[in-house]
């Protein structure tokens, strides 16, 4: 049997089902062609990987983000000893090429986007010659590969995803996405992520998730500072990119009512009601919102002072509800000025905001971000260690063994804040205040959806992440297993093969 090329998204824990399609494999698929055959998927958030599959003079592709970098390299070394061509992309590997060379067994390593590069790393590799180091660089819009969804394995997703724009033009000191993906907007054609979107509505997909970095990548206030400019040039070319997203929206609104989307955006775009207002009608539902801290000093320390705190910030958040889009509210706990009182007022204010769904996550120090520089400079982390391994490189420390925080608190313990933290999901995701929250949509059917996704989301992002237990995770992955089965069937619907791409009229709009 000839050589084949095998595409794996690493993972320490496997659910069975997935909520959202991890759109890079299917991407790369596309990118390889169809000279080689079909690429081989392998998604351990599904299942693990079948390491007989792999075979002598295969290439195998491996996609890392640092909490799966340690998974990843246990991979790469079984697909070398088995004689295949070992190849890693994605952030981690852009970040720390050299280290994954170490670690990893890999034969050569990608930086930047695999779009446009990745076919001739296959076609060096099945000649033999393979480079150590390729740069696939940061490719325009125009050049965003269309995924092979036609590859998708039968009922594991709930969720697609479609990307419209990479980049992001903020600099949150604990986000890596600015200094990877850049803080210039690469934005997608609209026709071309309609076309992709009316593919996956013909395969049966109707809950899309616009994966972006942001997708509000002009404000009212980047359009008010390029106003004051004397050269108009940039004004223009904001104009632009503001009125493609306008148009992308109206052609949204124009697809099949059952069809429902969730994106990624900065509160900013609580301040611009014609954005919000095209949200809503293009079904733009949900919403991951950035909050991070609810305190002003909290949000200093993250570099993110646009945000507001406080009653301010209820407003704000309330902004989103009021055009029908829910927020997927993110907070940060472990900050400096956090105190035991914070958790707490954090939940009140995710509750009065009517927030409707929530993460809280530990501060953690990832590589690529201000954060991490700061952190792993400091003599104190170089010399901790576990197993050997400095905290400086905590990915590389066995999954069980990992700190959940980095960096001691002023006044509060570790533990304490791991504790307080799971307390705040604990509260947040009670069967009381999950069926309060539920009371959004109308049917019984919808509202018994909307407990089961709550419940699954806990389940997955919390218990699997915050607890030290192994034998609690392990539950956690089970009983995630068992809901995201049932809950599943809910999303999807009747394939739509014959449905037509939407009537595309472009209409002015002043900035």
């Amino acid at each position: 049997m000839s050589a084949r090329v095998h595409l794996v998204n690493p993972s320490h824990v496997a659910f069975g089902v997935a909520v959202i399609t991890p759109r890079w494999l299917y991407v790369l698929a596309a990118a390889t062609g169809t000279e080689w055959g079909d690429p081989i998927i392998v998604d351990e958030s599904l299942e693990m990987i079948d390491e007989t599959t792999i075979k002598s003079g295969d290439v195998v592709g491996i996609g890392i983000h640092t909490g799966n970098a340690r998974r990843g390299y246990e991979i790469g070394k079984i697909a070398r000893e088995r004689g295949a061509w070992v190849v890693y992309g994605g952030i981690h590997a852009t970040l720390f090429p050299e280290e994954v060379l170490q670690h990893g067994s890999a034969h050569a390593v990608v930086k930047g986007d695999g779009d446009l590069v990745w076919k001739d790393i296959v076609r060096d590799c099945f000649a033999g010659k393979p480079q150590t180091l390729y740069d696939g660089g940061r490719v325009s819009g125009e050049n965003f590969k269309s995924a092979r969804w036609d590859l998708l394995p039968k009922d594991r997703y709930m969720w697609a995803s479609v990307q419209t724009v990479r980049g992001c033009p903020k600099h949150c000191s604990f986000c890596s996405v600015w200094r990877t993906d850049g803080q210039e907007p690469r934005q997608r054609g609209v026709d071309r992520v309609v076309q992709e979107i009316v593919d996956l509505r013909r395969l049966g997909f109707r809950f899309i998730a616009l994966a972006d970095d942001n997708f509000y990548p002009v404000s009212l206030e980047d359009l008010a500072m390029a106003r004051r400019r004397k050269d108009k040039t940039r004004l223009h070319e904001l104009e632009e990119l503001r009125q493609e997203r306008f148009e992308l929206m109206e052609l949204l609104a124009q697809l099949p009512e059952d069809m429902i989307f969730f994106t990624q955006i900065t509160m900013e775009a609580a301040e611009d009601p014609d954005f919000l207002e095209a949200m809503r009608k293009a079904r733009i539902k949900g919403a991951l919102v950035g909050v991070e801290s609810v305190t002003e000093e909290g949000l200093k320390e993250v570099y993110k002072g646009f945000n507001l705190a406080g009653d301010a910030l209820v407003d704000r958040l309330q902004a989103f509800r009021h055009h029908g889009v829910h927020v997927l509210g993110s907070f940060i706990f472990g900050l400096p000025s956090d105190r035991e009182d914070t958790f707490k007022a954090t939940v009140d204010l995710a509750q009065k905001a009517n927030v409707t769904f929530a993460q809280f996550v530990l501060l953690t120090p990832f590589p690529g971000t201000l954060d991490f520089e700061k952190w792993a400079a400091e003599p104190e982390h170089q010399n901790n260690k576990i197993d050997g391994v400095p905290v400086t490189q905590h990915w590389l420390i066995p999954q069980h063994k990992r700190p959940k925080l980095y960096t001691p608190h002023p006044t509060m313990s570790i533990e304490e804040i791991r504790v307080r933290t799971q307390e705040a999901w604990d509260r947040f995701y009670s069967w009381k205040n999950v069926w309060e929250r539920a009371h959004v949509v109308k049917s019984f059917k919808a509202r018994f959806a909307f407990v089961m996704i709550s419940k699954l989301y806990r389940q997955m992002y919390a218990n699997t992440g915050i607890a030290t237990d192994s034998a609690r995770v392990a539950r956690s992955a089970r009983y995630a297993r068992w809901i995201a089965t049932a809950v599943r069937r809910i999303f999807v619907a009747q394939p739509m093969p014959d449905l037509q791409y939407p009537v595309r009229a472009r209409t002015e709009r002043v900035a």
